[in-house]
């Protein structure tokens, strides 16, 4: 997948669990739980979802690494071998 499809996925999964948010106004430097205001169940759903529509992994462990747009899409382009 490239950059700008991994982008979208995220931006799907954010949607789908925070339907409320205005997906264009999210800095992407910003942590998403914060900026979002996501608490830990939201975080994980956007996780769940950015794994279905991914197949990728993300453990736990990992959840610092993707806690912004950006650092999750290159996260993302990393385990997929685009980035």
């Amino acid at each position: 997948m490239t950059r700008e499809q991994l982008h979208k996925v995220v931006l799907d999964a954010l949607g789908s669990v925070a339907p409320e948010l205005e997906l264009d106004g999210i800095d992407p430097k910003k942590d998403l739980r914060d900026q979002c205001d996501l608490d830990s169940v939201d975080f994980f759903n956007v996780i769940v979802a950015v794994h279905a529509a991914t197949g990728i992994d993300i453990p736990e462990v990992d959840y610092p690494k993707v806690a912004s747009l950006d650092a999750l899409v290159a996260y993302l382009q990393a385990k997929t071998g685009t980035g």
